[in-house]
């Protein structure tokens, strides 16, 4: 009988034709030769079935999981149901792997058990022509926290890893459910569910993974995705960890990601107390109900401190502020956008 792999790539493909020969190339090219890929054909209409059949014919190591299409949770759940090895890594069918992509991940993982969730730094390509400068600017972003502390420090930001460029224990990923299936980002939610159970991140420096960016991709189309999801989980997260379900709080910057993120905690029953800013025209006014105050006002303990800005330089401004007032990162102030 064949020993268990080392690694199980779940890959969940839909109508993918395009794309998906230079993905599943790169996995046969890995120098990591003891894994397995468990493609779900998620009701294909296109050449993707027949693409992956003649993959897996040239290259045993591939297994096809047919289904009526159902959506990429349940891709990935039957995928994970499926899965032999001891570690789990994802990709997606427009993705493009560097060669020792899972053997770099695998070797980190087995060798370091104080890392749970671990993924690479990302290359940004896309259709010719094609230029998004906010998904430049994310990759740009996400690239620069390597460590555990970076990463949870702007966890409320942003998604902190790219979901296919990730590795994690197949236990780990099974001890908390799995993906949840709900009208949002399912793997936003799965790091912040990492993140509440305490698990320790990490990602590694080298460029490993290829994250295609084209008009069509599905976190730009399907609503699940959305800023307005992505807030409400947000805030759902921290009522269960610093806001509590009927927490108060001090929003600083009070542009256009400051009023969206008053009026969404408003809507969920929490009191603004103030609005912080730096902006002499807007100190002394009120912005739905709250005071705008200045940064020398602001060191009110008890309510939470969102720093809830977008403009470059601003967040590291008010983290710098609010700790000469005296409130601590991470219990006072958490930065959000």
């Amino acid at each position: 009988m064949r020993a268990p792999p080392r690694v199980s790539v779940l890959l969940p493909v839909r109508d993918a034709e395009t794309t998906l020969r230079e993905c599943l190339d790169s996995l046969s090219r890995q120098t990591l030769s003891d894994h397995e890929v468990l493609a779900v054909d998620d009701g294909s209409r296109d050449g993707t079935g027949s693409l992956l059949r003649s993959h897996a014919e040239q290259d045993r190591r591939f297994r096809i999981l047919p289904t009526p299409p159902r959506g990429v949770v349940a891709s990935l759940h039957l995928a994970l149901a499926a899965a032999s090895g001891r570690l789990v890594a994802r990709m997606d069918a427009d993705d493009v792997a560097e060669s020792d992509r899972l053997e770099r991940q695998a070797s980190r993982l087995e060798n370091d058990p104080g890392t749970d969730v671990l993924g690479c730094r990302v290359r940004l390509f896309g259709s010719p022509g094609h230029s998004n400068l906010g998904m430049r600017s994310y990759v740009a972003w996400l690239n620069e926290s390597l460590t555990h502390e970076e990463i949870v420090r702007d966890i409320w930001v942003e998604s902190p890893l790219a979901h296919p460029s990730v590795m994690m224990r197949t236990a780990t990923l099974l001890s908390l459910g799995g993906y949840r299936g709900f009208d949002g980002p399912e793997d936003y939610d799965l790091w912040l569910r990492c993140h509440a159970r305490r698990l320790r991140f990490a990602k590694l420096p080298e460029v490993l993974l290829s994250w295609r960016d084209a008009p069509g991709r599905l976190t730009r189309r399907d609503p699940r995705y959305s800023a307005e999801r992505f807030r409400a989980l947000k805030i759902e997260a921290l009522e269960a960890r610093l806001l509590g379900p009927a927490g108060r709080a001090v929003v600083w910057g009070a542009g256009p990601v400051g009023k969206a993120w008053a009026r969404s905690l408003r809507s969920r029953g929490h009191e603004i107390v103030a609005f912080v800013e730096v902006d002499p025209r807007k100190i002394g006014k009120r912005i739905h109900g709250a005071p705008v105050l200045g940064v020398g006002e602001a060191g009110l303990k008890g309510p939470l401190h969102l720093a809830a800005v977008g403009q470059t330089g601003a967040r590291e401004r008010i983290r710098s502020a609010s700790a000469a007032l005296g409130l601590v990162e991470g219990l006072d102030l958490v930065a959000v956008a």
